[in-house]
């Protein structure tokens, strides 16, 4: 019987948002997990994603924040950003 996978510890703890970071995903500690919901759905609901190539988000001035300034990041890159928002 092969044993069942544990999520990882590290992914579920609250972590707590800069302020640039809480204007998307609210003050409150979160999760990664919950946390990368809430920019996809910032993205998505700004129109962020951009058109040509879609791995890249293309920053409005709430965006640009947390991605230190950048115009436009890959998805790659935006969680290596996100990632320097957040403290435990």
């Amino acid at each position: 019987m092969a044993a069942k996978r544990k999520p990882n510890a590290a992914f579920m703890a609250p972590l707590t948002p800069s302020a640039a970071l809480a204007a998307v995903t609210g003050s409150k500690a979160l999760p990664r997990t919950e946390v990368a919901k809430k920019m996809w759905a910032y993205i998505k609901k700004h129109n962020l994603q951009d058109k040509k190539n879609r791995r890249n988000i293309n920053a409005d001035d709430t965006l640009k924040a947390i991605f230190g300034g950048k115009k436009t990041v890959s998805m790659f890159e935006m969680t290596a950003l996100v990632s320097k928002h957040l403290k435990k």
